[in-house]
């Protein structure tokens, strides 16, 4: 087992250094181009696949990294650069990761290729979980998979809400209800392969921040796909649902949820690390600026109003990766979030960003209000750290839960 250390090694900070470098003179330059535009930003994905960062092999490698720390370290540098970017580049991993952890090896050789296509026609995919009265109560999902055995298909209907790429990927991954009696446990996730009739983008929705990043709605209308297109497969299907309604009937409702909420907490940390690069680069702006920006005839930095901001700035920083990176560790060398740290992770790290973003715009004054300096565009995306993969508030009912050892329903 890895020891949870403070510093990156010799080869981690070599893939760093290559993010970052790729993060300032690809990422940043476009940024305030997609930013306005609210497209995908198609030509920089392009970039990123021909160097080989959007790739399965590179993410797959960070994710196996022994210490915990490349993915968060990889999430840190991307969003450094630009959130929206960062966001369309990744965006396909949500997708991938369903498909890694649920598929058998013939579903994972198969469609995740399909998802990113190569460096002269590259391609995007979709997770689809969430729904318009589903988000952080999962078990309110309505999208229903049901098995037509004659035919040995699946048909899905339903509408998920606020999938990234939905609509315009090449595969979609939609997670639905195919046993409602037994809460999360009789959800099951389905690959729904390209030009599939019944699947089309509903609303596109224009959004305050991350715009560079397409969010859509996915409606699925009498949706039929093979049998193969289980992720896992239906005998192994079969046999969990078997088990949870065994359970079920023994009163194990409670230790059901719980343990989808343990799949959630161990997601979380990269979300953080997300927010934790957006934060650096606001603040590594600001900095810049106050040592440049003079009044009465010296450097702002000069006032302590400032210099303590940026002090406070940074630590508030350095601490939400730290425990973004403690999180990180744990999960990979499986040691149990015995107080909800991957949750502790995420709300520090994402209220810092917004925190720190804002006090960004504060030091550039009436510049920093305006779309010619980028830590506006910084606050505009900072705002959904607090808002997906669980808000603020569902982060802090599942820490204060978690230590009051009170069930996270």
């Amino acid at each position: 087992m890895a020891e949870f250390i403070m510093e990156l090694n010799d080869e981690q900070k070599e893939v760093r250094d290559w993010l970052h470098g790729f993060a300032a003179d690809v990422i940043r330059p476009a940024a305030a181009e997609w930013d306005e535009r609210e497209e995908t930003p198609w030509p920089v994905i392009q970039e990123a696949a021909k160097v080989g960062i959007y790739s399965l092999d590179f993410y797959a490698q960070q994710f196996f990294d022994p210490t915990g720390l490349g993915i968060p370290m990889a999430m840190e540098e991307l969003f450094w650069g630009d959130a929206g970017i960062a966001l369309s580049i990744v965006g396909t991993g949500l997708a991938a990761v369903g498909v890694l952890a649920n598929g058998t090896e013939e579903q994972i050789g198969t469609w995740i290729p399909e998802m990113y296509g190569d460096a002269d026609d590259v391609k995007v995919a979709a997770f689809c979980s969430s729904e318009p009265d589903a988000g952080s109560d999962v078990a309110a999902m309505r999208t229903r998979a049901v098995y037509d055995e004659a035919k040995d298909e699946w048909v899905l209907n339903g509408t998920k809400t606020w999938a990234t790429n939905g609509g315009i990927a090449n595969v979609h991954v939609v997670v639905a209800v195919v046993d409602p009696e037994i809460g999360s446990k009789g959800h099951a996730s389905f690959i729904v392969p390209p030009n599939t009739p019944g699947l089309s983008q509903g609303q596109k929705f224009k959004k305050h921040g991350i715009r560079a990043s397409h969010t859509a709605e996915v409606v699925l209308e009498d949706v039929r796909i093979p049998g193969s297109c289980l992720l896992g497969g239906k005998d192994k299907l079969d046999e969990r649902l078997a088990r949870a309604r065994e359970k079920a009937k023994a009163g194990g409702g409670e230790r059901v949820k719980n343990a989808a909420m343990a799949t959630f907490e161990a997601s979380r940390p990269a979300v953080g690390a997300m927010a934790v690069g957006t934060a650096r680069a606001a603040y590594d702006y600001a900095l810049e600026y106050a040592k440049s920006r003079t009044q009465f005839g010296r450097p702002i930095i000069d006032n302590q109003g400032i210099a303590f901001q940026l002090a406070d700035m940074r630590t508030q920083i350095d601490a939400a990766r730290l425990l973004v990176w403690r999180a990180s560790w744990m999960a990979t060398t499986g040691k149990k979030f015995e107080s909800a740290e991957g949750s502790m992770s995420k709300l520090f790290a994402s209220e810092t960003a917004k925190k720190v973003t804002a006090q960004a715009v504060q030091i550039l004054g009436g510049n920093g209000f305006t779309r010619e300096y980028p830590v506006e565009r910084m606050h505009r995306d900072a705002a959904i750290y607090t808002i997906f993969e669980g808000t603020s508030e569902i982060q802090r009912l599942v820490i204060a839960r978690t230590l009051s050892g009170m069930p996270i329903r």
